[in-house]
């Protein structure tokens, strides 16, 4: 089988994906709202701010007044944030004011305290004339009614993938409820005599299962609804019962092992079987072999076995088909360009390599180091990888070349 390129691999899964009906919509309060994509449009229905307010600390003027700065005014009222200023400013006159108070009556501008001086007190603490000694023009650290969102503009458009702005602005806007697409629910099954249960005696030849426990982390760390289907036995019959089963209660599948070519696999078979699969040889080192389809209408997700690659091959194709799956708009991680902090040497062999990495801020400079040995056996390496540095084809980059990195959770 000819080896694929990634971007038409992670093609030919997104272009089989749609997003969960609308009708899978869920009212959440804001603080678990975090991750999740809202299903509706949420609107100002009153302007932010509702008033115009002061930027800063200092005295609310009439511009006009200041023009010929410096000039003194007198100061008839103190404007705390919180209150309602009664007064209205008259010609010569100004008011104290706190920054986030209401901007009285008749004053189009605020002069920043810095920029004043007292002339005469009532008593510590309270003027009775300050000296203003830069001109300002109307509008001046004045924060408008309506300057954030207007009455009635959408703040939070359909599709957005919340985060914890969104829950302050929800909380600005009044909301303690929010309507979000719900997240998929993704089964992960593991099979194989040679597998065992985390905290149980392994005997010849056994390992235990990491695959279905990183799995399951990764799909709560991408904000999905992670369903444990167990660890099955190498049988067709109870496979087939697993998968069917999860098919129908998930919005999609993951399993892993079992997609290399010559491989006789019994998950391979009974996906061969039961679902409509795409089998590929993808042109990245590692998590080469993949495998995608649908049971059904569920999506099926075929990972390799080997640990790393099996955790590469989620971020690669599973997390962002499943992203697609729940509604987000962007669904591929957000690559940076960081530095080489080492060489980061490797072999032609007509595949991009995925190195991890962990990255430091040096001076401003963000450097990417390796995370120490990439064998796709290597958890312990992995485990400390902060991005997948992309590697060209080739000879490799040296200390000091810049390179492309998808960050991963959590990220610096």
């Amino acid at each position: 089988m000819a080896l694929v390129d990634y971007e038409h691999a992670l093609g030919r899964v997104l272009e089989r994906i749609r997003a969960l009906p609308g009708t899978t919509k869920l009212q959440v309060a804001p603080l678990d709202a975090v991750g999740l994509v809202a299903a509706s449009d949420v609107t100002a229905g009153d302007p932010v701010p509702p008033f115009d307010n002061s930027a800063v600390d200092g005295f609310a003027v009439r511009a006009a007044d200041v023009t010929s700065a410096p000039v003194d005014l007198e100061v008839v009222a103190t404007v705390a944030a919180g209150t309602d200023p009664r007064v209205e400013l008259a010609a010569g006159e100004c008011a104290r004011i706190m920054t986030g108070a209401v901007v009285p009556h008749g004053a189009d501008a605020v002069v920043m305290v810095e920029d004043t001086e007292l002339v005469d007190e009532a008593g510590p603490g309270t003027p009775r004339r300050v000296r203003v000694k830069r001109s300002a023009v109307a509008g001046d650290h004045v924060r408008p009614l309506g300057d954030d969102l207007p009455a009635g503009a959408v703040g939070i458009p359909a599709g957005t993938e919340l985060r914890p702005a969104h829950v302050g602005l929800l909380a600005t806007l009044g909301r303690t409820r929010v309507e979000v697409r719900a997240a998929p629910r993704v089964g992960v099954l593991s099979t194989g005599d040679e597998l065992v249960e985390p905290g149980r005696r392994i005997g010849p030849g056994q390992i235990r299962d990491s695959n279905r426990q990183m799995l399951l982390s990764l799909c709560t760390a991408a904000g999905f609804d992670p369903v444990d289907l167990g660890l099955v036995a190498d049988e067709e019959a109870a496979i087939e019962r697993v998968l069917q089963q999860g098919a129908s209660r998930c919005d999609a599948l993951i399993t892993s092992g079992g997609v290399s070519m010559g491989d006789f696999d019994y998950v391979k078979a009974v996906l061969g079987r039961i679902a409509d699969m795409d089998w590929m040889q993808v042109a990245i080192k590692p998590a080469k072999p993949f495998a995608f389809g649908t049971i059904g209408r569920t999506p099926v997700f075929g990972l390799p076995g080997n640990p790393v690659s099996s955790l590469v091959s989620f971020e690669l194709f599973a997390r962002p088909g499943l992203r697609m799956l729940s509604g987000h708009t962007c669904t591929r991680r957000v690559p940076v360009t960081a530095v080489a902090g080492e060489d980061l040497r490797r072999r032609r062999d007509g595949k991009v390599h995925f190195v991890r990495v962990w990255l430091t801020n040096e001076d401003g400079t963000l450097l990417a180091r390796t995370t120490g040995g990439q064998g796709s056996h290597q958890l312990a390496a992995s485990a400390a990888a902060q991005g997948l540095a992309v590697v060209p084809d080739g000879e490799g980059l040296g200390r000091g070349s810049r390179v492309e990195v998808l960050l991963l959770d959590p990220a610096p």
